[in-house]
This record gives C-alpha cells, sequence and structure tokens, in this order.
C-alpha cells in the first residue's frame, strides 16, 4: 500500500504541539466550568483544561494537576493529589475565574501507571519516592509541562498565579513563554499515610512544604 503523498510528492507534514478540539459545558460539584478538550499531536495525550468564568489575560489563578489515578480517583493517602486537584476546583470557583490544566501522561511524574505501582511497592519496602524511581531506572521526574503552557497561551492566558509548591512547574512555565506573577502555596494537612512521601518532595524535589514543620508527631 502505498503512502499518500502531496501534490509536489513530499510527505505531508506531521503536526506538532497543541490543537485545541472540543469545549464543552461540564457542570461538578465544585461549579460550572467549560471543559476545553486538547489533543497533544506531539505525544498523542488527549488533554482537559477546566475554564471557570471570564478568565482574562494576566494574573489568572491556575492549577497545572498531573494525573493521579490513585488520588484523583480512588482518594489514594499515599499523596495529597486527590485533595490538592479539589482544592484547586474549589479556589477558582471561589475566585471566580481560573483554569485548572488536568495533565494527561504525568502519572507517578510521567513513569506510567505501572511504574508508579511498582514505585510504590518498592516504597512499601522502605525505599523513598526518589530511590524508588532511580532503583527501577526511570528519571526521578519525567513530565514536561510545554503542552500546559501551549495550553494556556492557546485559552489566551499571558500570566498566572500558579497554584503549586512545586518550583520547576513555575521554571517550566516561564521557559515556555507563559509568566509567572505569584506562586500560591496548596498545602494540603499531612496523614501518617504520606507524611514520608511529603517529606521527601520537601527534602529532596524542593517542593515548598512549610507545613509540615508543624506535624512532628507523624511518623
Amino acid at each position: 500500500m502505498t503512502e499518500k503523498v502531496g501534490v509536489l510528492g513530499k510527505k505531508p507534514q506531521r503536526r506538532t504541539g497543541v490543537e485545541r478540539v472540543v469545549n464543552a459545558p461540564l457542570p461538578t460539584v465544585y461549579g460550572k466550568f467549560q471543559a476545553v478538550g486538547y489533543l497533544d499531536h506531539d505525544r498523542g495525550d488527549e488533554q482537559v483544561a477546566l475554564v471557570h468564568g471570564d478568565i482574562g489575560t494576566d494574573e489568572v489563578l491556575v492549577r497545572l494537576h498531573s494525573e493521579c489515578l490513585t488520588g484523583d480517583a480512588f482518594g489514594s493517602q499515599h499523596c495529597e493529589c486527590g485533595d490538592q486537584l479539589a482544592s484547586a476546583l474549589r479556589a477558582v470557583v471561589a475566585e471566580g475565574a481560573g483554569v485548572v490544566v488536568y495533565l494527561r501522561g504525568h502519572e507517578g511524574r510521567g513513569i506510567g501507571l505501572l511504574g508508579k505501582l511498582r514505585a510504590m511497592a518498592l516504597q512499601a519496602e522502605g525505599l523513598d519516592t526518589v530511590e524508588a524511581n532511580l532503583a527501577l531506572g526511570f528519571p526521578v521526574d519525567a513530565r514536561d509541562y510545554g503542552v500546559a503552557a501551549g495550553i494556556l497561551q492557546d485559552l489566551g492566558v499571558r500570566s498566572v498565579r500558579l497554584m503549586s509548591n512545586n518550583p520547576r512547574k513555575r521554571e517550566a512555565l516561564v521557559r515556555h513563554g507563559v509568566q509567572v506573577a505569584e506562586q500560591v502555596p496548596l498545602l494540603i494537612p499531612p496523614c501518617e499515610n504520606n507524611i514520608t512521601y511529603l517529606r521527601t518532595k520537601r527534602e529532596r524535589l524542593d517542593h515548598h512544604l512549610p507545613h509540615l514543620d508543624a506535624v512532628a508527631h507523624l511518623s
């Protein structure tokens, strides 16, 4: 079977970047959003931005939320992801406008669901989250935020107030052309099951988690 070529005998160029595909109303328990669906032509992932209100262009309240099936859907206490997602959705509604970009393909800091579960099994044996990734031959953090910047730029956002404790998200957005006017803490009270994980994020991944100092009693 011959491959189709253009009128000049050249193969059609493969599309790159993000393409807006659909915009649909999405009422949620937090409030009303527009679910704006995108296709990431570089990785093949389907992405979605939840937009609330008239967001404007500057100092938009934004959360870049990495997909976490165990936390977002199952309520895992191994991490704080589900609570962070809920808090971010509530925050943009309380603000009156904002965006939560839900980043698929970011499971387990980019190593995939099965990779994350394997890492969690090693953590149950005593390794921390960084050591577990490395023991499995994975990067400590394989996430890329170029698609998030592309989505924000498509939405007309030039600068953000970024809900995140992770300095690397701020650096990545700036590197991709989106200014960060402010980094807004998104601090979730820890529990016995995630305190070690959170301390590792602070000590080895430079996350800003000052509230952990008040919970020294947790093991």
